[in-house]
């Protein structure tokens, strides 16, 4: 029987390059709608692109569009990793 591990993390401490699926979104109203409008939302696979050093923006794919999330947000996206 082969056991599949998978990894909880948000949005900063995924690698850039890596996939993996989005399974929580901790924020508010506001965020999470802002999220959703910009096809953010738990189930859907993302893969982060790059980080900018420091605290800066995140940029991901979402549906074969590249988007920046600020590291804020960033920090309340929780990803499941694919490896």
């Amino acid at each position: 029987m082969e056991i599949e591990y998978r990894k909880v993390m948000d949005l900063t401490q995924m690698r850039q390059g890596k996939t993996g699926t989005v399974k929580e979104i901790r924020g508010g109203h506001g965020v999470i709608r802002k999220l959703h409008i910009m096809g953010v939302r738990p189930g859907k696979k993302i893969t982060k692109i790059s980080s900018q050093f420091l605290r800066g923006p995140q940029t991901i794919s979402v549906d074969n569009m590249q988007l920046a999330v600020g590291f804020g947000i960033a920090k309340k996206i929780l990803i499941e990793t694919d490896e």
